[in-house]
């Protein structure tokens, strides 16, 4: 019994293309949880406010929520893995400039502006393909469980990532985790360069219609499948995925502490997560009603984390806050990944980004900002609070997702017989 339920799990991990996707994602994740820490405490370092930490993070994300859609067509329409070779690198290009110019001392808020900015843009475009190419690397009736795998090697990631770069902040400064950050990429380029296209289950490519970036919004528009799960994530996304600003701030302003307490947090956030990437994985099926009850779970301990009263209970709530967020987030991210059409996943995925970070443009200011006015601890809580609610209004729609799926197959099934 448990060999079978090892074997459900790790299901996607014997397709070679996918093994060597899951590698470099575990390096390249790595890298970008040390730059997210050294980004956080940079800005903090320079400027002491949370606002401009929230404007930071906007910055950064903000070409993802304007080119994100564009980033779609492209992705629907390149070679993904060849195109990957040319955002990978730039994303090196722009780590190693952060590192070089905080080791010289010269670094200053419109230099971080910039680089964010510039990072920001080649997401933009490196985003689409990425997600599109995770569902290339194995057979369509194991996308749910490649999803919830690379949910689990990005929290893995994330907790060493996150770990390491409070050691290395504490102990070099921050100037290496940029350096190791740009690294990284390398790792990247040397799967993508190892991977069999022979083996890869492209998605055809769409014709030269016009208006390709409303073609994908007047599909998603038309489909309640992809309507109803994105909808649910531009919320979630703009209140709730805002960790990266809440958490450095829950650190200094709430515990009074410096980066290796943020550390703590995030390790207990993604250990968290990768509970939940585990349990995702090991689920065959799943229904679009997992979305509402994901979502009112995650809430609620977001919630409970926004009220925890010392060091130790934080880091228990915000182990259910890292479970909740891979659970929805997988939940959300299968949903749409199944339910577009081939020609339309890399619009649909882009889509998907933007509401997922590219939110971050406005969510990431209000946060940062409610800290700074209020406390970090509100800072949790107006992302809690709008999770459950969408979660309750969006469980009759989800429902009847569910059910006319289950009436179609019903039909497919009759005339099958």
């Amino acid at each position: 019994m448990q060999t079978s339920r090892f074997r459900t799990v790790t299901s996607s991990l014997r397709e070679r293309n996918y093994r060597l996707y899951f590698i470099g994602q575990l390096s390249s994740i790595a890298g970008s949880w040390l730059q997210n820490v050294a980004l956080a405490f940079l800005v903090l370092r320079l400027t002491h406010s949370g606002a401009e930490l929230g404007l930071t993070s906007g910055a950064l994300f903000l070409p993802i929520f304007v080119f994100g859609p564009l980033g779609g067509v492209v992705a629907d329409r390149v070679d993904k893995r060849k195109f990957l070779f040319v955002t990978q690198s730039l994303l090196a290009v722009w780590a190693g400039a952060f590192g070089l110019l905080t080791a010289t001392g010269v670094i200053r808020m419109w230099m971080v502006f910039v680089l964010a900015l510039c990072t920001g843009v080649t997401n933009a475009f490196d985003l689409p393909p990425r997600q599109s190419l995770l569902a290339e690397t194995v057979p369509r009736d194991k996308v749910q469980n490649a999803i919830s795998l690379n949910s689990v090697s990005v929290n893995i990631a994330r907790v060493f990532g996150a770990a390491l770069g409070g050691i290395i902040v504490t102990l070099f400064g921050l100037a290496l985790c940029f350096g190791l950050n740009a690294l990284s990429f390398c790792s990247v380029l040397l799967t993508l360069f190892l991977m069999r296209t022979r083996d890869l289950y492209p998605s055809p490519r769409p014709d030269g219609e016009r208006h390709q970036v409303r073609a994908g919004l007047h599909y998603v528009r038309e489909t309640p499948e992809l309507i109803v799960p994105l909808m649910m994530i531009v919320v979630t996304g703009t209140l709730a995925y805002e960790f990266p600003v809440s958490l450095p701030l829950l650190a200094v302003d709430t515990f009074h502490k410096g980066a290796g307490t943020y550390a703590l947090l995030a390790c207990a956030l993604a250990l968290g997560a990768i509970a939940g990437g585990i349990v995702s994985a090991s689920r065959s099926k799943f229904s679009a009603r997992t979305l509402a009850i994901t979502a009112i779970g995650w809430g609620l301990a977001i919630l409970a984390a926004a009220g925890a009263p010392n060091l130790p209970t934080e880091l228990t709530a915000l182990v259910l806050v890292g479970f909740g967020t891979i659970a929805f987030s997988t939940s959300a991210k299968s949903t749409v990944q199944l339910a577009s059409a081939p020609t339309m996943r890399g619009r649909v995925m882009a889509l998907w980004a933007v509401a997922w970070q590219g939110t971050t443009v406005i969510g990431g200011p209000i946060v940062g900002w409610t800290a700074q006015e209020v406390g970090a601890r509100w800072a949790l809580a107006i992302g809690g609070l709008p999770t459950v609610l969408i979660g309750v209004v969006a469980w009759p729609a989800l429902q009847r997702i569910d059910r006319e799926s289950g009436e179609a197959k019903a039909r497919l099934s009759a005339r099958g017989n």
